[in-house]
């Protein structure tokens, strides 16, 4: 939000509370108290205006619905303290998953994020639909069976994909290396599996999500890159993920490079992309040519930290032609931070070094004056704790929750054993 001067106002409470005739719904509430902005009914009295009747009556659907926890007072204020309200972290539970072209996992966690349980399995996305939700299906029953978590209800499920996804209907579009794959009902494949709502986006933007929730919460602006077998990115501008009208955001990769009829055939079918050259695949590939044993991104790190010379050249080279590229993005995006996740980033020498030398060589000092260049704090993880969000931040929205205390009962997805 600008200010008369052109400068940005700090944040209102009520920025986001979408207002009725009426006042803000109890809906309305959960998204305050969830997010931090009113922790007691006194902020609520300020931030909304209601009057003490209806601020208790909302406050009191909340708590009877299992959304909101009254847990202790506030210490350290003057005259009668006032009970803290704080949203019910274990009213629920998701089902996450993040799907890499190499890897899966595969995770049941509370509302906050925390994993209750989680497994991992080498598994190529290009084996097709069947042979890998197959896993994830068995391995989602699997956790719930096995660590008792069958009592938590369910209330929705989040997968992240290496490809373009249709938002609306939840299905991959003409995903490169996701062979088999296109328009695939992925959501409602899961959805009818396992009878709640789900929710399907690109890893990065997951990742993107997960990283901001968990570690930049207060950050503006926020461009993710993801480095592994592929490359792609996503980017989170006041919490909210930026994914063009197509869904079509972020997908860097396919960037051409300089002469791109000269350069590598790329997934895609076109010569000269970024991932064709610089992704952990290419470095890879480029391995195997030069007659390396070696299998996947994380095969190619391994051997440049062991210094091997040419896969230190090639994650060098990689670095500098990612950083050409994101010298663009942020001259264009003007982010406060951008963050490198995936594969390559554990070759922090060799990778980061180039990649920041190349973005700084070839930006205005005014793009990167305040940027700060960060590698990802979640790792691995960050793809589940983003798909997790994914589902919380639709399910507990204002709308969904005044959806359902229309019900009167307000209950929530199933008991977990579903299909």
């Amino acid at each position: 939000m600008m200010g008369s001067s052109g400068q940005r106002r700090p944040p209102d409470a009520t920025e986001g509370v979408r207002l009725r005739p009426g006042g803000p719904s109890a809906g309305h509430f959960l998204e305050l108290i969830r997010t931090g902005r009113a922790r007691t009914r006194r902020d609520l009295l300020e931030i909304t205006g209601l009057s003490r009747s209806a601020v208790a009556a909302r406050v009191g659907q909340l708590v009877a619905a299992g959304y909101v926890n009254e847990s202790g007072v506030e210490a350290g204020v003057r005259g009668r303290p006032a009970t803290l309200l704080a949203f019910d972290e274990g009213h629920g539970a998701v089902l996450a998953a993040d799907l890499g072209a190499t890897h899966a996992r595969a995770a049941v966690c509370d509302l906050a994020g925390r994993t209750l349980g989680e497994v991992q399995q080498g598994l190529r996305i290009s084996d097709g639909p069947d042979v890998v939700l197959g896993w994830l299906e068995s391995s989602w029953r699997d956790l719930l069976a096995s660590r008792d978590l069958a009592q938590h209800r369910i209330v929705g499920l989040g997968i992240g994909v290496p490809g373009p996804i249709d938002i609306g209907v939840g299905r991959p579009i003409r995903p490169p290396i996701m062979p088999g794959w296109h328009d695939y009902p992925l959501r409602e494949r899961l959805e009818q599996a396992f009878g709640v709502p789900g929710f399907v986006e690109n890893d990065a933007n997951v990742m993107a999500l997960g990283e901001f929730h968990s570690t930049l919460p207060s950050c503006p602006s926020l461009l993710f890159v993801k480095v592994a077998t592929g490359i792609g990115a996503g980017m989170v501008v006041d919490g909210r993920l930026v994914r063009g009208i197509h869904g079509g955001s972020g997908d860097i990769g396919h960037v051409r490079l300089a002469n791109p009829e000269s350069g590598p055939l790329c997934a895609c079918g076109a010569r000269g992309c970024l991932a064709a050259s610089a992704s952990g695949g290419a470095i890879a590939r480029r391995l195997r040519e030069q007659g390396r044993s070696v299998e996947s991104s994380r095969e190619a790190v391994a051997l440049a930290n062991d210094r091997d010379p040419a896969a230190v050249a090639l994650i060098r080279e990689a670095g500098m032609q990612l950083g050409g590229v994101l010298a663009t993005a942020v001259s264009l995006l003007n982010p406060q931070v951008l963050m490198i996740g995936g594969d390559l980033v554990e070759a922090h020498e060799h990778f980061m070094v180039s990649l920041k030398e190349s973005l700084f060589q070839r930006t205005q000092p005014l793009a990167t004056r305040d940027l700060q260049v960060l590698t990802s704090s979640l790792g691995d993880r960050a793809g589940v704790v983003g798909a997790a969000r994914l589902i919380v931040e639709d399910v507990f929205s204002a709308e969904s929750v005044d959806h359902r205390l229309a019900g009167q009962d307000g209950t929530l997805g199933s008991t977990g054993t579903a299909g």
